[in-house]
């Protein structure tokens, strides 16, 4: 379906997507679907990991989303090897994060310049787009670890940050912080948010987020496969390898949320997941949800989600079935 689709209740449907979003105040600019690189080298090997990238930046993707600690670092260095045999470095928006990994663990100041410098050579790549603090480290002074992020920005490695478990007050904490010490402060912010998992960031995270011109990336935007629609009995679950991390979600109100989603779909001449996508990226504040895909058949759902917009109606049923 295209931009210009027209349906019977055109004059209540929401505008397309802008295409593409701005990251924050940043001045990065990315097709609102990110590519997740979870899966690189883990569950998906080689083959697998070219063909869903080249999938992806077929559709029209320019935003890929992976951590130092994905598969122990295996993840960018495939996505290092593809993006160097495929010549696309300039075109691609890479974010990564620093915080868990086994070799350079925490927010201090020489974790996280050893932590970058070791992404940088396995991303085969001179300087970072987006880097993420994948955790929020208390045992470290907040002013280190903006000075650290800040001497590497002013480097050249990074070009912007942003915080990923971090709570409203924290943001907060960090922008002040940022303020006094006259450093780059954060222009983004990953977070588990979806329909049926919306507790943990509105309200006052979503405020702040408003407040500090912050983008939301929401993470496990397709809660573990869930919103793809796939996982509707007990032994839909056991059928599948992410089956168990689905199964919180499978009960009344998730299938309530389902049977919505089937509403919509059908509509909209769409799939659940699209939908699902479509309905976060209506979300204030939302820039790009975070996708992982395991195979290449499964982006084009997901890369449609920009393109299908929702009536008012459409949203109105959705939030209120998926309302905690």
């Amino acid at each position: 379906m295209n931009d210009t689709a027209q349906r019977s209740d055109t004059a209540t449907i929401t505008a397309p997507v802008t295409l593409p979003r701005r990251i924050g105040p940043s001045e990065l600019r990315v097709f609102p679907i990110a590519l997740s690189g979870t899966v690189f080298g883990w569950t998906a090997d080689g083959p697998t990991t070219t063909s869903i990238l080249d999938r992806f930046i077929d559709l029209g993707g320019t935003f890929i989303d992976t951590a130092d600690s994905y598969a122990g670092g295996r993840s960018e260095i495939m996505i290092g090897n593809w993006m160097h045999e495929r010549r696309n470095r300039d075109s691609l928006t890479i974010a990564t994060k620093v915080g868990k990994s086994a070799d350079n663990p925490g927010l201090s100041a020489p974790a996280i310049r050893a932590a970058v410098e070791a992404s940088l050579r396995r991303l085969r790549v001179e300087c970072i787009d987006l880097l993420f603090l994948h955790i929020d480290d208390p045992s470290v002074p907040f002013e280190e670890t903006l000075l650290a992020v800040d001497e590497l920005i002013r480097a050249g490695l990074v070009r912007y940050f942003g915080g990923s478990d971090h709570t409203g007050e924290r943001l907060f904490e960090a922008r002040i912080a940022s303020g006094q010490l006259g450093v780059a402060h954060m222009v983004a912010l990953q977070k588990h948010y979806n329909l049926v998992h919306r507790e943990e960031y509105e309200g006052d995270l979503a405020r702040v987020s408003g407040q500090l011109d912050l983008a939301v990336l929401p993470r496990f935007a397709l809660a573990a496969g869930f919103l793809t629609g796939k996982y509707r009995s007990r032994a839909d679950l056991e059928r599948e390898r992410r089956g168990a991390e689905a199964s919180r979600y499978l009960n009344r109100r998730g299938l309530r949320i389902l049977a919505a989603l089937d509403r919509v779909a059908a509509e909209t001449d769409s799939s659940v997941a699209t939908v699902a996508l479509s309905w976060l990226l209506s979300r204030p504040h939302v820039v790009a949800p975070v996708v992982s895909v395991s195979s290449p058949a499964q982006l084009a759902v997901a890369m449609a989600a920009p393109h299908t917009p929702l009536s008012r109606h459409h949203l109105t049923e959705l939030d209120r079935v998926s309302e905690a």
